[in-house]
């Protein structure tokens, strides 16, 4: 069954104008894919991708593409008056811990002020009903705590990328309260996601992508951390959840207006070496080693706790962790070996995985 035959979410996203900042990203281009096969009519705001190859160029997605720095106030505001977006997904960052060791500001300026310029060019623009800002699992005051954080507990963060994510969320919760708390104003929500993974991401620093390399480069990958506990979970887990949010927030429910957790079930918190183990699975020619030089301050524990996602929003994970590394295997050894992008076929073998099972955002 085509994903446009099925009545997703609703159908809230067909027909609407959606604006996603990050568009070009991994998670970005993934979501512009999903909103595409629902119909929408879909305005990016991103910048130039920084690999080649890379997830938003493989999938030619015939959308209104802007080439925009989100730091850039007046370019902002510009393509958002133009489009008249009623949705915005605010994704676009500084993504990576390690590269804002290296730059810090890079990541204040982008992800604080980024996202203080996206919220500001919505707050003057009538058309915008709803507003999904994406942070991150690590915007938490991390106390490498056993048990899940909640949407309650402190924000904070070590490096400049945790802190400055935190920073974006702080804004948030300002722009909710000082502006958005009027009748008829947006709807804004944020969403924090754990360690997604799947095909497509080309990004520094990150495990699948450097495995990647490695295996291209027939090399032994170099872990930093193999005893590191993550929420590693599929990157169309998350959109599952930021599309429900958004389709509660365009109906206009003010209870959806805060900060909501999208992580695994806790089979899928597991630590470096084991994720790698199991991918060997799939992929036999796999290689790793641990490194012996000295690096930077990372959490070694981290767990969401979306407790409130499932009850209030009738949210659920779809692929469990086998799932999961099978489907992220199976992208990629595609592409190394024919060049074909499964994206979409990808995207369709998850909703159908989910209207099996019962999930309430497919309408079955």
């Amino acid at each position: 069954m085509e994903v446009l035959d099925m009545k997703l979410f609703d159908e809230a996203y067909r027909g609407r104008r959606v604006l996603i900042t990050g568009h070009t990203g991994f998670k970005g281009s993934w979501l512009a894919l999903w909103l595409h096969e629902l119909g929408a009519e879909i305005t990016g705001i991103g910048l130039t991708p920084a690999t080649t190859p890379n997830h938003w160029d493989l999938l030619q997605l015939p959308i209104q593409d802007h080439r925009v720095d989100i730091r850039d106030r007046q370019a902002v505001r510009s393509v958002i008056q133009k489009s008249q977006p009623e949705i915005v997904f605010h994704l676009a960052a500084q993504p990576l811990v390690r590269r804002s060791y290296r730059d810090p500001l890079e990541s204040w300026s982008t992800n604080v002020m980024g996202t203080a310029h996206v919220l500001e060019a919505c707050r003057e623009q009538d058309s915008v009903r709803a507003i999904v800002a994406i942070t991150t699992d690590k915007c938490y005051e991390n106390r490498e705590w056993t048990w899940g954080y909640r949407e309650i507990d402190l924000l904070g963060g070590h490096d400049p990328y945790s802190a400055s994510k935190a920073g974006s969320e702080l804004v948030a919760a300002s722009y909710r309260s000082a502006f958005f708390a009027s009748r008829g104003a947006p709807q804004l929500a944020t969403a924090r996601a754990g360690n997604v993974i799947g095909g497509g991401d080309w990004s520094e620093d990150r495990l699948i992508p450097d495995l990647i390399r490695a295996l291209e480069a027939d090399q032994s990958l170099e872990i930093r951390s193999p005893a590191a506990t993550r929420p590693w979970q599929h990157v169309l887990e998350s959109l599952s959840g930021y599309l429900m949010l958004g389709q509660r927030l365009l109906s206009g429910d003010s209870r959806f207006a805060e900060a909501w957790n999208f992580g695994p079930e806790p089979e899928g918190n597991r630590p470096v070496a084991e994720v790698l183990e199991r991918l060997a699975h799939h992929w036999s020619q796999m290689r790793w080693h641990i490194t012996q030089e000295p690096q930077p301050h990372e959490a070694a524990l981290l767990y969401l706790d979306s407790a409130k996602a499932r009850s209030r929003l009738n949210w659920q994970p779809v692929w469990n962790l086998e799932a999961t590394l099978a489907q992220t295997a199976h992208w990629y050894r595609t592409w190394m070996e024919s060049q074909e992008v499964t994206s979409r076929q990808q995207l369709l073998d998850y909703v159908d995985s989910a209207a099996n099972a019962g999930h309430e955002w497919t309408g079955q």
